[in-house]
This record gives structure tokens, C-alpha cells and sequence, in this order.
């Protein structure tokens, strides 16, 4: 699957207004850095990680889709692959896969990856 086959054909101006904002804030995750689907909720102060998923199900093509993750740093179930390419060229803080786990695929080290929007929230709105 390739990230255009992620985002959906819609012009900018027919995204929901939620959804535009969902996609600003993921926009704006530095390399390397990641915020959970609750963090993005809390920080737009509106929704919860349900719904930020599903804009991200619908639209997070057209973004940096892998900066918005699970709380629990496990990577998108059928994109690990596609994530952890993006993930190790970006330098993003990685927990090595224990030989139990299922495809000893890596987590995200959230600790030391996840990003409070600080560094840029003098723009926010």
C-alpha cells in the first residue's frame, strides 16, 4: 500500500473542519518525534483518540501519518514496515523487539519519542 493509496481523493476544502485540524497537528510533529491519538485530541482540546484515528484512517496519507501512534508505541498494525522505514530514518527512539514478540518488531520508545507540542505551541490557535 503506498501513502497515496492512504489519502483519500478529497479536496482540501471538503475535509471536516475536525479533520483539517487533526492533519495540522500531525503536520507539525518534528521528525522523529511522535504524539498519541489522545495527545492530539487533547492538544486540538476537542475529541478523543477514537476520533483522531479515524481521521487519520480517512486522511493521514497527505501527513506524516506515522508520528501519530498508539499509546502503548506499538507500530500501525499492516504499515509496520512502511513505519519503522520512516521511524529509522528519522532517528525516532526505538525499544528493541523482544524474541518473544510476534515478527520481533520493534515499539516505539515513547518515553523518549513523544513529542507535548511544546516546541511549537506559541502558533497554536
Amino acid at each position: 500500500m503506498s501513502d497515496e493509496s492512504l489519502a483519500r481523493d478529497v479536496p482540501p476544502d471538503a475535509l471536516p473542519e475536525y479533520a483539517e485540524r487533526v492533519l495540522e497537528v500531525a503536520d507539525l510533529i518534528p521528525p522523529g518525534r511522535v504524539m498519541t491519538y489522545g495527545d492530539v485530541a487533547e492538544w486540538l482540546e476537542e475529541g478523543g483518540p477514537r476520533q483522531v484515528g479515524r481521521v487519520m484512517a480517512l486522511y493521514g496519507g497527505a501527513v506524516p501519518w506515522w508520528r501519530v501512534v498508539r499509546s502503548d508505541g506499538v507500530l500501525l498494525p499492516g504499515h509496520e514496515l512502511r513505519a519503522l522505514g520512516h521511524y529509522r530514518a528519522e532517528g525516532t527512539p526505538l525499544k528493541t523487539a523482544s524474541r518473544a514478540a510476534e515478527g520481533h518488531m520493534p515499539r516505539l520508545d515513547m518515553k523518549r519519542a513523544r513529542w507535548d507540542g511544546g516546541e511549537r505551541a506559541e502558533g497554536h490557535t
